[in-house]
């Protein structure tokens, strides 16, 4: 590894010369911005290289190589688990948010191309003005969120209860390995194949770097499939008199396979979703959103009037509410997808609720990022966990008895503990704690907040005592996870990876970093490698 020493004169200069004056930084609010993620402050970058295209990262890479020097790819920064920020000194911050052109929508082909500092909100609104969208097309935290940070570690929601997430979408990547070699991935691999539109030639190496947390390589350019954008959209949603059957119906809601979007809210994440403080302009554009995306006048004001009576006090005590988005090419096939979703929820108990939190998440999809902090300026941490649906009861069970054993802890530290309940097509079911705390900002909050929070929110002075036990109790919900099974998104440096393999997957694991990497240079910790 490197020491300080090798960051000479020569090197930056070099550096400099091969990314251009906006493509090297030095300076300590961009080391101290890049040594830190959304849940704490790690190791030390000794700078940061932002390239504007592919060529001056390959350069680049290739310069820093003989170092010895670790990299660390960042796509949008707004992850909490480590997967970008090493625990020592002297790495590379690798910012790849200046990369962010959209390079070919390919409509005959329905295949789009980008480079990986493209944010799911830029590629949504460059698709939608064509018809087209992506199966799968992108997070709540879309505006700042890029495509790169997402296939790295694990973009999921928008689309995800039928199509996925973000690794069932792409169809190639071209990736620059810790010597600057460029690797191509999927059918675009074979020397004389001119486009990509094909994940796999024989054996899958795009999956090889897809939740890689960037320690087998950078992506530099990612091929995504298209589909036509649904042509009837709708909502729903019912409130369930407990957790079990809010479960069961989301389940089931997944293997009929009826709505794009499901998630389950339980009380507090219902409140929290509807107590932020009302400004009177945004939800003013809201209702105006919700008119414009509803097929026909008619149809979009009584749609307005509905969530405008609806209001924000519909949700009663105690009440786990469901919520669906449900699309398809007919209005008859939305139609019956609803009516199959009435009868699920209503022979487990559920009853029909205004659609108004559906409807609005999917009137204003990419919320602002002043969302990285809850309402009152606390920082918030959230920790998944998938499951076959036959075992998500079980794993939920272990869960809330684990918080039901801190309750008090939470309750005196002002911990609140909300869930978000989820699925990932028809086969998987995916639990999500979130702690909610009052606690001093870190460097990416700062940098994410718009000029009107950074003014208006509440700053909470240092709090680690209530951090100390937020992390211990993090810990112990990702050994819940590894007990039983659970796949994760945002892997990063929390969650276990390469130590739970079976033996034999873990050595097929570390000989590709070893040929990929050899001095273990890309990322090194991530997934527990190198």
């Amino acid at each position: 590894m490197a020491s300080a020493s090798t960051i000479d004169d020569a090197l930056e200069r070099d550096l400099s010369a091969i990314l251009g004056p906006e493509g090297l930084l030095t300076d300590e609010a961009s080391i101290e911005l890049h040594s830190s993620d959304l849940l704490r402050r790690a190791g030390r970058c000794c700078l940061v290289i932002r390239p504007d295209n592919q060529d001056q990262l390959v350069e680049a890479v290739r310069r820093i190589a003989p170092t010895g020097m670790p990299l660390m790819p960042r796509g949008g920064g707004l992850t909490y688990v480590g997967g970008y920020v090493g625990s020592g000194a002297d790495w590379v911050a690798v910012d790849l948010r200046r990369m962010n052109r959209i390079l070919s929508i390919d409509e005959e082909d329905m295949v789009v191309t980008v480079e990986p500092g493209v944010t799911w909100l830029q590629l949504y609104e460059a698709l939608q003005e064509k018809g087209l969208r992506l199966p799968f097309f992108g997070t709540f935290s879309g505006r700042g969120a890029t495509v790169g940070g997402g296939l790295s570690n694990g973009a999921l929601f928008l689309g995800t209860a039928r199509y996925g997430t973000s690794a069932d979408i792409v169809l190639g990547l071209e990736v620059v390995t810790a010597d600057g070699t460029v690797v191509h991935t999927g059918q675009k691999a074979v020397a004389n194949a001119p486009k990509p539109f094909l994940r796999s030639f024989g054996p899958d190496t795009t999956g090889l770097f897809i939740h890689d947390a960037g320690a087998l390589g950078i992506k530099c350019k990612a091929s995504l499939r298209m589909i036509r954008k649904p042509a009837h959209t709708d909502f729903l949603s019912f409130g369930f008199p407990d957790r079990d059957a809010a479960v069961a119906a989301i389940c089931e809601i997944g293997r009929a396979e009826l709505a794009e979007d499901a998630y389950v809210m339980d009380p507090d994440k219902t409140r929290q979703a509807l107590a932020a403080p009302s400004d009177l302009i945004r939800d003013v554009k809201t209702l105006g959103k919700v008119v414009a995306q509803e097929q026909g006048l008619l149809r979009g004001l009584k749609a307005g009037a509905k969530l405008a009576l609806a209001g924000r006090d519909f949700i009663e005590e105690g009440c786990f509410s469901l919520h669906l988005v449900l699309a398809g090419r007919s209005r008859a096939s939305v139609d019956e997808d609803m009516g199959a979703a009435r009868q699920i929820a209503a022979k487990l108990g559920g009853r029909e609720l205004p659609n108004s939190i559906p409807k609005a998440g999917r009137a204003e999809m990419f919320s602002p990022l002043d969302a990285v902090l809850g309402a009152t300026g606390d920082r918030w941490v959230a920790l998944n966990g998938k499951v076959p649906h036959s075992q998500a009861k079980a794993l939920v069970d272990d869960l809330e008895q684990l918080l039901a054993d801190n309750a008090d802890a939470l309750r005196e530290s002002g911990v609140v503990v909300s869930r978000l309940i989820t699925i990932m097509g028809n086969h998987a079911f995916s639990y999500e704690p979130v702690f909610n705390w009052h606690d001093e900002w870190l460097p990416m909050h700062e940098a994410t907040l718009s000029a009107k929070a950074l003014r208006d929110l509440p700053r909470p002075p240092a709090n680690g005592a209530t951090r100390a036990l937020v992390m211990r109790l993090r810990q112990e919900i990702v050994a819940v996870f590894a007990r039983h099974g659970a796949a994760s998104n945002q892997i990063g440096r929390t969650y276990p990876y390469a130590s739970i393999l079976r033996p034999e997957s873990r050595a097929l694991l570390e000989g590709v970093k070893r040929t990929l990497d050899p001095d273990m240079r890309m990322n090194p910790g991530a997934l527990e490698l190198g």
